[in-house]
C-alpha cells in the first residue's frame, strides 16, 4: 500500500524539515519490504480566503484533488481518536491487509479541517489532545509511520 501525506502549509528549509525527511527516508526503505511504500508528500499554500469556513473548503477542494479513487483518507485532528503507536501501526496494517492501494494521511490548517472531508474520511485520529504546530505534526507522523513499520516487521525499535 502506498502512503502519502498531504499538508496545508509549507515546511521551510530547517532543523524541522531536516527531522521530517529524516523519518520518512527511513519509512522509504524499510517499509517496502512489508507492503508498506512512501508515495509522496503533497504541499499546498493555506488559503488566503477572509473567512475560515471558506479557507477549510479551498484546502479540502485541493486535498480532494490528490485523492484517488479508493485512496483510504486518514485525517489527523486532535478531536480524533487516540490510538498508541500499536494502534496505529495494525491501523495501517489492516487497510494494507484489506488490499487498499494507497492512503493519505491530512493534516490541515490553521484553521483545522473542512466538514465535509470528515464524512469522506476512513479514520480521525489524534496525535494527542494538544494542539501542535504544523512544523511539529510533520515529524510526528513522518516518525509514527517508520515506527509503525518496525512494530509490523518485529524490529525492536519500538520498545514497551
Amino acid at each position: 500500500m502506498r502512503i502519502g501525506l498531504f499538508a496545508v502549509g509549507r515546511l521551510k528549509t530547517g532543523p524541522e524539515k531536516e527531522l521530517a525527511s529524516r523519518y520518512m527516508d527511513r519509512f522509504a526503505k524499510a517499509g517496502p519490504a512489508i507492503g508498506l511504500e512512501f508515495s509522496r508528500v503533497s504541499e499546498v499554500n493555506e488559503s488566503r480566503a477572509s473567512s475560515s469556513d471558506t479557507r477549510k473548503r479551498e484546502e479540502a477542494g485541493q486535498l480532494e484533488k490528490v485523492l484517488g479513487e479508493g485512496t483510504v483518507l486518514i485525517l489527523l485532528d486532535e478531536r480524533g481518536k487516540a490510538l498508541d503507536s500499536p494502534g496505529f501501526a495494525h491501523l495501517l496494517g489492516r487497510y494494507r491487509d484489506q488490499g487498499k492501494r494507497e492512503m493519505m494521511l491530512a493534516i490541515g490548517g490553521a484553521d483545522g479541517l473542512d466538514p465535509q472531508l470528515y464524512e469522506r474520511a476512513d479514520a480521525v485520529v489524534n496525535l494527542g489532545s494538544m494542539t501542535w504546530p504544523h512544523q511539529l505534526v510533520r515529524i510526528l507522523i513522518a516518525e509514527q509511520l517508520y515506527r509503525a513499520v518496525t512494530i509490523l516487521s518485529g524490529h525492536p525499535y519500538h520498545r514497551v
